[in-house]
């Protein structure tokens, strides 16, 4: 790579210089870790941290990868490890600059796929353009369709996620989707409060099923705040289907990106009587001070995408890491990823 451009990221070392994993230690995470050997983990530049909390959880290092910026704009990657014949996993988050993301992401792929790797999944903890999955108007786009059939061409040959915005994502692919969940993480966030007189809302109707999920798991009931979209950041709230006077009130969804929705669904349950009100959300691109004036006592989110602080008095997040890694074992071990959640 002949480029005098800045690196976008640093040298990562070799996935065989982590910890024996043939001396296995039952109080360490690691002790979970596949004895196949023949595998590797890179790393794009749209979430690094988590790769490296990936890597921590492994025993292993990520893989050598090198990923420039071309005066032109252009992105150039090199692989630096002998992947023929390898398994390969590469951790891409594709959100705050989607399109720059999706693209490196790409470009990894292919390179992957020219050096002769055995197989290319795509662990993408968020995936961009879910939202965009039908034509809701005339003469739009199904992006997220798109995306999948760029994510084929270039030769991914699998993809694992967590709780894509809408289950039928997983029908635009003609290779293995899996979909993780990220409501076992937050649950346990939340029972750690234990809370009394809990009630899971739902802020919008799209949210419903995954509302009763959590109500099942918790034992509580459910309410739903009546919202109807009217533009991309405009949202126009209604009446509180359910009883939650004198409750402790647990609003889910699966993505926050302004946290309007939670905002205005917390005034909501506070004028219809709610006690305290607290978040659950899997995929959250709002920053702490966006719910510093708000009901929300506190939130509770994952790191599928960059947090901007890793803890605030407003927002607990929940990493992920450990998650993906049983999936991968999953993957590589040929077990069913269900097997997770029993």
């Amino acid at each position: 790579m002949g480029c005098s451009q800045a690196v976008r990221q640093r040298f990562l070392v070799s996935p065989f210089g982590g910890s024996n994993p043939s001396t296995p230690d039952l109080n360490n995470p690691r002790t979970h870790m596949s004895d196949n050997n023949s595998f590797h983990i890179f790393s794009g530049t749209s979430h690094k941290i988590l790769a490296e909390e990936l890597s921590q959880v492994t025993g292993r290092d990520l893989g050598e990868i090198r990923i420039e910026s071309f005066p032109d704009g252009e992105i150039g990657v090199q692989i630096h490890n002998n992947v023929r014949g390898k398994d390969v996993f590469v951790v891409q988050s594709i959100s705050k600059q989607p399109n720059d993301y999706l693209m490196e992401l790409l470009i990894i792929v292919d390179a992957l796929k020219r050096a002769s790797a055995k197989s290319i999944v795509a662990v993408i903890p968020y995936f961009g353009y879910a939202r965009q999955d039908r034509k809701d108007q005339g003469r739009v786009p199904i992006t997220a369709k798109l995306v999948a059939n760029l994510l084929e061409t270039a030769g991914v040959t699998r993809v694992l996620s967590m709780d894509l915005h809408t289950p039928q994502i997983q029908g635009f692919f003609d290779i293995p989707v899996d979909d993780l969940s990220g409501r076992p993480l937050l649950i346990k966030a939340i029972k750690n409060l234990d809370l009394r007189d809990l009630v899971v809302v739902s802020p919008d109707l799209g949210s419903n099923k995954m509302a009763r999920k959590y109500a099942e798991e918790l034992g509580v009931e459910i309410a739903i705040v009546d919202k109807r979209r009217i533009s991309a950041d405009k949202v126009e709230h209604g009446a509180l289907i359910g009883d939650v006077k004198e409750k402790n009130v647990i609003i889910v969804d699966d993505i926050c990106s302004t946290g309007g929705t939670l905002k205005v669904a917390a005034e909501i349950c506070i004028k219809y009587g709610a006690k305290k009100v607290f978040a659950a959300v899997t995929h959250n691109f709002a920053d702490a001070s966006v719910l510093e004036n708000s009901y929300i006592e506190k939130m509770f989110t994952t790191n599928s995408i960059p947090q901007r602080q890793r803890e605030s008095n407003k927002i607990k997040v929940v990493s992920v890491a450990h998650h993906f890694w049983r999936a991968i074992e999953c993957v590589l071990n040929a077990k069913s990823i269900s097997s997770l959640y029993r």
